[in-house]
């Protein structure tokens, strides 16, 4: 034990000393929801004990691989795609590998080809991608990179490496939730066409309104992610007389839609429940604080550089389960007992 105290304790220090292998200890330390309790435990004994410390600099000296993963982010200040980063930096903190990110502001090819092209200079491992719109997943696909590239929030009959939030699940619980409280005349505010996560929630609504056999509606209003064009969308759906319920593709929009419906006249929950999806920070402070699907972003991240690992360990078919959501039920959704008057 004096010999370790003299250097730096490896991760083949923490494996003897716990009696487990290599491997093991790597997927303790990276919170592999496989491993048991008891054999997490010993592990984490030998880790405190050894004062173990990843070395991702001495690793890099060692050897010729860049232990870089590159990201592909939306740079609009989107709450979603934000908090996806932060859930990787913080999954990435305990492997050996580090972040390279790009941010495009506009999905047109010219800007994703030269954020593909400046992330390939710091040759990475392999190349995650956030910005879930087709034409950039197209792009990634015609630009054949040389490592392997994960698609986040990613459609599997398109691309099988992905990870993601279950989108539709959180949609059919928005959904079932207001059929619970009786409303029948249930709209979708959409997000924007092309976008994966925008797709799989209308999906999700659909699915949900026909398993109770409910009509489902034309679907009239979508918006580009904003609470602006939630708003323009409110001022419009607030003229129909049937609709009693909304389940909104993003707590944002839900804002705008909120503030349009009281311009018109039509109170939320009284006349109209609303149902969001994402629970920004902000969502319980809204008037009405807002109900809506919260989305575990920090499980994602430590999901996705899991994914990222196997794959780079040359595991075949690697694949990760979608992250479940949860439903926030506040004061913006409440049984169906009026009705907009004739």
């Amino acid at each position: 034990m004096s010999e370790l105290r003299r250097r730096a304790a490896t991760m083949a220090d923490v494996a003897a000393l716990a009696n487990v292998s290599h491997q093991t200890v790597s997927r303790v330390v990276n919170h592999d929801p496989n491993v048991s309790p008891k054999t997490a435990e010993r592990v984490a004994k030998a880790i405190d004990q050894l004062g173990y410390r990843r070395n991702s600099a001495a690793r890099l000296l060692a050897s010729s691989r860049s232990r870089t993963i590159g990201v592909v982010t939306w740079g609009s200040g989107q709450f979603g795609p934000s908090q996806v980063v932060l859930g990787l930096e913080q999954a990435a903190r305990s492997t050996d590998y580090r972040l390279s990110s790009v941010s495009i502001a506009e999905t047109s090819p010219e800007a994703v080809e030269a954020a593909f092209d400046q992330l390939m200079e710091a040759k990475p491992e392999a190349i995650i991608v956030i910005v879930t719109h087709e034409t950039v997943l197209r792009i990634a696909h015609d630009m054949a990179l040389d490592v392997p590239t994960l698609v986040l929030e990613g459609d599997l009959s398109r691309t099988p490496l992905t990870a993601g939030v279950d989108n539709a699940q959180g949609a059919r619980m928005a959904t079932r939730h207001l059929i619970d409280l009786g409303h029948t005349s249930i709209a979708h505010l959409a997000g924007p066409p092309g976008w994966n996560e925008a797709l799989a929630r209308i999906d999700g609504w659909r699915a949900e309104l026909q398993e109770a056999g409910l009509e489902v509606p034309p679907l009239r209003w979508g918006g580009d992610w904003s609470a602006w064009s939630g708003y323009r969308a409110g001022s419009a759906l607030a003229r129909e007389k049937d609709v009693t319920a909304v389940f909104a593709a993003n707590d944002q929009m839900a804002l705008g839609l909120c503030a349009a419906l009281r311009e018109q006249g039509r109170r939320v929950p009284e006349d109209v429940s609303i149902v969001g999806f994402d629970d920004l920070p902000e969502s319980e402070f809204f008037s009405p604080p807002l109900t809506t699907v919260r989305q575990d972003f920090s499980e994602l991240g430590r999901r996705a550089m899991v994914l990222v690992e196997r794959v780079l360990a040359g595991e075949q078919d690697a694949r990760v389960d979608l992250v479940p959501t949860t439903l926030v039920v506040r004061r913006s959704t409440s049984p169906r007992t009026t009705r907009w008057p004739a």
